[in-house]
């Protein structure tokens, strides 16, 4: 004998388009979380750019104006002017305190001047010769400075060599490792690329180099190599290499 099973009713769990929702126990209310205001933030970025934007705005301009009031030569060769500081050179060279001793110098004028003692009087006579020779072909000044600091005339060889804007001031001094430095004019430098100078010293002026082949060895091929370069006909490939 089958028993009869009670009829159960099953209540929707969620409402249906046409009915409208129920208040059963086993219907399910899902709340959307309420969104909090966020608090307001002030980029200072935009007015940064702006600032910036303005900035390049007006920067060709002043460069315009100052390009059409200032010859190009002018401009480059005041600039190089300050950069290549004969004072400040030769306080470099000569340590950290500036000597300037005039009482050094020889009592008439050459173009190569030894305290040191470096070079014979055979050399000197040729590295003179080679200078002599460049000034008139180039119309480049080279002088050439050979000394162990302190003993230097120092400052006092800007007046005795009359140091201007084509003048090459040479001064080897192995007190500090490298024995080669330079002071060069501004109408030089604006035909003889930099980097020239730093191949010179870097070849010709390294400690093992002079101390090997002796200090002499160092300055005439410096000079060589100067006067090799400054004879180059200008163009890309000027004073690109030092033989």
């Amino acid at each position: 004998m089958a028993l009869a099973l009670p009829s159960v009713r099953l209540l929707p769990l969620a409402p249906s388009r046409a009915t409208a929702p129920t208040s059963s126990p086993l219907s399910v209310t899902r709340t959307r979380p309420r969104a909090l205001p966020l608090p307001r933030v002030r980029c200072c970025a935009s007015r940064i750019s702006h600032r910036a934007a303005a900035a390049s705005e007006a920067t060709p301009s002043w460069a315009g104006e100052l390009a059409s009031s200032v010859p190009w030569k002018a401009a480059v060769s005041g600039a190089l002017a300050l950069a290549v500081c004969f004072t400040c050179f030769v306080g470099s060279a000569n340590a950290r305190t500036g000597v300037n001793k005039p009482e050094l110098l020889p009592k008439e004028f050459t173009t190569v001047i030894d305290v040191a003692g470096f070079l014979s009087s055979g050399q000197e006579n040729r590295l003179r010769q080679e200078i002599e020779d460049l000034e008139k072909d180039t119309g480049y000044k080279l002088r050439v400075l050979a000394q162990n600091y302190p003993d230097t005339p120092g400052l006092a060889i800007k007046d005795f060599w009359q140091v201007d804007e084509r003048t090459i001031v040479f001064v080897a001094d192995p007190t500090f490792g490298n024995i080669i430095n330079f002071n060069v004019g501004p109408l030089v430098d604006l035909d003889v690329p930099r980097s020239f100078w730093s191949q010179v010293s870097g070849k010709y002026g390294n400690m093992f180099y002079w101390k090997e082949k002796g200090e002499d060895a160092s300055i005439e091929a410096a000079v060589t190599a100067i006067s090799r370069c400054l004879r180059d006909p200008s163009g890309t490939n000027n004073c690109s290499e030092v033989l």
